[in-house]
């Protein structure tokens, strides 16, 4: 059994967050160009176990898709022809980045700090890994 990854994409960045190798904590594990993701994925692959990839999945407040959407569809066709084997899962990231902002005030972080778009997406990323986690959780349990 391997770890989960979650990837909060963007145009310009990609946040990712990981899994411990119980699947129990979400945490933020780094921030990388959109252009060099697969490769970063790929070598990371090669030093770690993982199971599954949640990606995710930008809407709008009516849960209509938002419009970014077309370019987050277009990398999990990137993702799902590079890694086949792998399981692909879709998690709503509605609020992720305000939580992500939320979560630096709260943490004592100063303004320059918070102002810090990479770690906003890395903490965006743990965000919907968590949401993810606490949902299959809840799932198994019913």
């Amino acid at each position: 059994m391997g770890r989960i990854i979650a990837i909060d994409y963007g145009t310009k960045r990609v946040g990712i967050a990981v899994t411990d190798s119980l699947k129990l904590i979400s945490n933020g594990l780094t921030t990388v160009h959109s252009k060099d993701i697969i490769v970063f994925l790929q070598e990371y692959f090669k030093k770690e176990s993982v199971e599954c990839i949640v990606i995710g999945e930008p809407k709008r407040m009516n849960n209509q898709p938002s419009e970014s959407a077309i370019h987050v569809e277009k990398f999990v066709k990137q993702i799902k022809k590079t890694f086949p084997d792998l399981r692909l899962e879709r998690m709503d990231e509605r609020f992720t980045s305000k939580m992500a902002f939320r979560t630096m005030i709260d943490a004592g972080l100063k303004k320059k700090d918070r102002q810090n778009k990479e770690l906003v997406d890395t903490i965006s990323a743990a965000i919907i890994l968590q949401s993810y986690l606490e949902y299959q959780n809840n799932n198994l349990n019913i």
